[in-house]
């Protein structure tokens, strides 16, 4: 007889992860894990969740709530106002990181905070990693016409300039939105 040792906390991470992205899953027909980071999702998902609307905003309010165990996106407009702030503060984190990725895959960015970190770790280490990570200014690419403009400028205003750049990503995403 063969022993198994079972890693609770393991498994409990696991089956949390997978009802977080059910939703996701069904409405995206895509695999989403506890593995998946945004570097792994379609063009077309990011710029759904990119431009910041209501049903947008639903699945990553969702992900977020069922990750902290708070119910679902369902939920969101009855829970209290301190948790409703808590996720407010994730979503807007989350929304920043899908933009980058966005700006990202345009080739507008070389790199940007976070990109490497799983959408599962980015929402279960928010308290722990994103402030740090908000502190971090996405680095340009150097194939972008406006590098130079950006190089000369001080690390505190690079990051309003890469954020004045948020309307036009949105215009050109719209192209890349899947009907789904």
């Amino acid at each position: 007889m063969r022993t198994q040792v079972i890693h609770l906390e393991k498994g409990r991470f696991l089956l949390a992860s997978k009802r977080a992205f059910r939703n996701w899953n069904s409405r995206f027909h895509g695999h989403f894990d506890s593995e998946t980071r945004l570097g792994d999702v379609s063009i077309g998902v990011l710029s759904f969740l990119a431009q910041g609307k209501d049903q947008g905003m639903f699945y990553l309010y969702d992900l977020i709530m069922r990750l902290k165990n708070f119910g679902s996106g369902f939920e969101f407009n009855e829970m209290d106002p301190t948790k409703k702030m808590l996720i407010i503060d994730h979503y807007l984190f989350l929304l920043d990181r899908i933009r980058f990725e966005c700006m990202k895959r345009l080739n507008w960015l070389e790199n940007y905070p976070g990109q490497d970190v799983t959408l599962v770790a980015l929402v279960l280490e928010f308290e722990k990693r994103g402030l740090s990570l908000q502190t971090k200014i996405p680095q340009l690419s150097r194939m972008h016409p406006a590098y130079a403009e950006f190089s000369a400028l001080i690390p505190y205003d690079r990051e309003s300039f890469i954020r004045k750049m948020i309307p036009a990503l949105m215009k050109e995403m719209k192209s890349y939105a899947d009907p789904l």
